[in-house]
């Protein structure tokens, strides 16, 4: 097991993130059920959740569940703002801060005892600042581990604090249930409980060939090693991002081909983008999907060349796309995503042509500086107009 010698990792995770923000900006909102997003649910407050309303749930299926909840259409820049506010909390607690997502971060308080008190201190007083600067409830699991720390989070759920004391991970971590385990996901955990196995000390009781031949090897290796808390990964500060995606929820109403390749092409256009603007190029297209039923599917390809081209781009997500259009039919759709993996700078030279010379990645930097001067609705692709393209989901910026 990879330790410090104590708990110096804070998974730092906001509660129902964007109902929690609805709440503190609409006084009559708060304590009552909250459904933000009304074809799909994109947030629910934990009176909806207590009630049985889950993220990504229809939002038909919600409305029964819960009939007096109030519903709230999502507002990205008030959620994107509060992000922003709470980072700024946590770079005031520790220089060591590794974003997540739009509302989590990893936070290592090595060697700050002496400045500002043990790390169970300083998670207290970081629950303190974000309640009482950015008015929002906010989750701290503390342990010796990234891993560790964010399981501790999700048991302390919500508003709490959670410390796994040193030499006590494993009494802590065997009896919880294999879902707990990053990884698991409801094919794996079927998998699992078909062969009896439904704790992580169970898992942890498995030899790591046994779960290698039975999930493959790397999930096999990967949740042998988290089943004893190996996880020898530290806090990474500034490092830029393995991936750059986008995701839309598209509700439960069926659609057509020709919707379903709207919304593909406005996630690249998008994703391409941020690439462009990030001056980064990618290799792996990865498509994610979620369906009706909650299950999830990734498919991904790797290209043999670096790119931050739309039309290479969009043309991989969408075979990746018709690849999986039997199990879509069959399961219905309700989420989709796009990132582009394996990244490294683009050192692409910026063209200055008359746009009728432009084709590629030249016309693509073309319409970018369009929308940098007049705005990103400055110009937008004939097909996408008029089309639904589903609520854009934020991620953590690049």
């Amino acid at each position: 097991m990879f330790v410090d010698g104590d708990v110096t990792i804070l998974h730092a995770d906001l509660d129902a993130f964007y109902a929690s923000v609805e709440q503190r900006d609409n006084p009559r909102l708060r304590g009552r059920p909250i459904i933000v997003g009304a074809g799909v649910v994109l947030a629910a407050s934990y009176e909806a959740k207590a009630r049985g309303v889950r993220t990504a749930m229809g939002g038909a299926r919600a409305g029964r569940l819960c009939p007096d909840a109030v519903v709230v259409p999502p507002r990205f820049s008030a959620y994107l703002e509060a992000s922003k506010s709470v980072f700024e909390v946590f770079e005031q607690t520790t220089p060591l801060v590794e974003g997540l997502s739009i509302d989590e971060a990893f936070l290592d308080v090595r060697g700050m005892r002496r400045l500002s008190g043990t790390p169970v201190e300083i998670a207290a007083r970081l629950r303190r600042a974000v309640r009482e600067h950015v008015g929002l409830p906010i989750t701290v699991g503390v342990a010796r581990t990234k891993f560790l720390a964010k399981v501790a989070s999700g048991v302390a759920k919500p508003d709490g604090l959670l410390v796994v004391p040193a030499g006590r991970e494993l009494e802590f971590l065997h009896p919880l249930p294999i879902e707990r385990l990053w990884g698991v996901g409801p094919v794996t955990a079927s998998t699992l409980h078909q062969l009896g196995i439904r704790t992580v000390g169970e898992v942890a009781g498995m030899g790591e060939g046994i779960l290698v031949s039975i999930l493959g090897r790397a999930s096999g290796r990967q949740l042998h090693a988290l089943a004893h808390n190996i996880d020898r990964r530290r806090v990474q500060v500034g490092r830029r991002r393995g991936s750059i995606g986008a995701q839309c929820a598209l509700g439960r109403s069926r659609r057509s081909q020709d919707d379903y390749d709207a919304v593909l092409l406005g996630l690249v256009d998008r994703v391409t983008r941020r690439m462009r603007s990030a001056g980064r190029a990618g290799r792996t297209v990865v498509l994610r999907l979620r369906f009706d039923d909650f299950s999830r599917a990734t498919r991904s390809q790797t290209l043999p060349r670096a790119t931050a081209e739309t039309h290479t781009i969009l043309a991989t997500a969408r075979g990746l796309f018709a690849a999986s259009l039997p199990v879509i039919q069959q399961r219905g759709l309700t989420l989709v995503g796009v990132a582009v993996a394996n990244l490294e700078n683009d050192r692409a030279i910026q063209l200055t042509l008359p746009f009728d010379r432009y084709s590629g990645g030249a016309l693509d930097r073309a319409l970018d500086e369009v929308r940098r001067r007049f705005g990103t609705a400055a110009v937008t692709r004939a097909v996408l107009l008029g089309r639904e393209r589903g609520l854009e989901v934020p991620l953590l910026p690049d």
